[in-house]
């Protein structure tokens, strides 16, 4: 995309009312930003979402003005930026309902053809939590996945640090614009990040990190990845809204379970109570629920005229073998058994060659 264009989508970006969604709209409605401006006021307000306040916003002149001035400090300071229509905009966030038109970035990142999984927690992470994470993190090294988290203190920062250290690629998503850092002290690994890494985010410069910029960054966190993953959190915290997100983006969410009486457990240990994550005791949990590393062809099995099941595998066994293949929780769904104990029963299906995980927690019957 040329300045021109990065020019008409900072406009949209800005115009008041508008938002990630509306401007879906409008772009999806005009083919691309430059004809959002060119188009007629009385057509735009034609379209679902779109009133006047959002029609009079944007034919303000004022929006070139600051994007004229967005543009120059982007020039200057040598900000990388992804347009939503464009090829290399992270591909798991472009299909978020929310997902910001523009996203702005600093470092070496490369998001293609990579697992990437978010890492979020409390901010006062304990040396339970630190020992989990280090565990995880040296665990995952095979796996060379991209982890990120937002900078905050505790959880995040301490999972940014086990990156660099392993020499993973990390990045940050951020509640502010490019022009500061928050928290100051983290800035030394911030700068390491971007040899291997970097930063996102969808504020423009003179953005503060004010508190409702947090939520709107956690959405960003996990939209980018195919996991979230919750270390440790207290009963209401930032990082079960980043896990509420993902689910409600259809993506696979854990937790590592703790003590019921540990303050920074609670959280977590509701998250798996209430089926909004997976428990996490080790990688190998993450990678079987994602599918990691397995063959995508599947070795041939020879049929057999009679497949000997035990009682509690041919409700599962029987539904996939009449329906195709079906999702995780539509399996636990009909079969009428706890999500955890669908899992253990595909596990073993699967070891016996007679079924066969997908991407996105579905099976089939091989």
């Amino acid at each position: 995309m040329s300045k021109k264009d990065l020019l008409y989508y900072l406009a949209l970006q800005k115009a008041e009312g508008v938002g990630a969604i509306n401007a879906k709209k409008l772009l999806v409605h005009c083919g691309d930003a430059q004809s959002i401006f060119d188009e007629k006021a009385s057509n735009l307000s034609k379209i679902a979402g779109i009133g006047l306040y959002v029609v009079k916003s944007l034919k303000k002149k004022s929006l070139f003005e600051q994007a004229e001035k967005e543009l120059e400090f982007i020039a200057k300071n040598n900000i990388g930026y992804s347009l939503i229509t464009d090829g290399h905009y992270p591909d798991k966030l472009k299909h978020c309902a929310d997902a910001p038109i523009v996203l702005f970035s600093k470092g070496d990142i490369n998001l293609k053809d990579r697992k990437i999984i978010s890492i979020v927690g409390t901010r006062n992470i304990t040396s339970y939590g630190k020992s989990v994470l280090e565990e995880l993190v040296e665990s995952l090294i095979s796996y060379n996945p991209i982890i990120v988290s937002g900078l905050a203190y505790g959880v995040d920062i301490y999972a940014h640090k086990l990156a660099v250290k392993h020499n993973l690629q990390t990045i940050a998503v951020l509640a502010h614009g490019l022009d500061r850092l928050y928290p100051s002290v983290h800035r030394k690994t911030a700068s390491e990040m971007q040899k291997n890494g970097g930063l996102f985010t969808e504020f423009w410069s003179g953005s503060k990190p004010e508190k409702e910029n947090f939520v709107k960054r956690n959405r960003i966190i996990a939209g980018l990845s195919e996991a979230t993953i919750v270390i440790e959190s207290a009963a209401k915290g930032g990082s079960l809204i980043t896990a509420d997100l993902a689910n409600s983006y259809n993506r696979d969410v854990f937790a590592v379970p703790g003590k019921l009486t540990d303050t920074y457990s609670k959280g977590c240990n509701n998250l798996i109570k209430t089926n909004r994550a997976a428990l996490l005791s080790s990688v190998a949990d993450l990678s079987y629920l994602l599918n990691w590393g397995k063959e995508t062809a599947v070795k041939t099995v020879q049929k057999k005229l009679f497949v000997q099941l035990k009682t509690e595998e041919k409700p599962i066994y029987n539904f996939l073998k009449d329906n195709g293949k079906q999702q995780l929780d539509q399996i636990a769904l009909h079969c009428d058994m706890p999500i955890h104990k669908a899992v253990s029963i595909l596990f073993n299906l699967e070891m016996s060659g007679l079924v066969q995980p997908i991407p996105g927690k579905i099976y089939r019957v091989v």
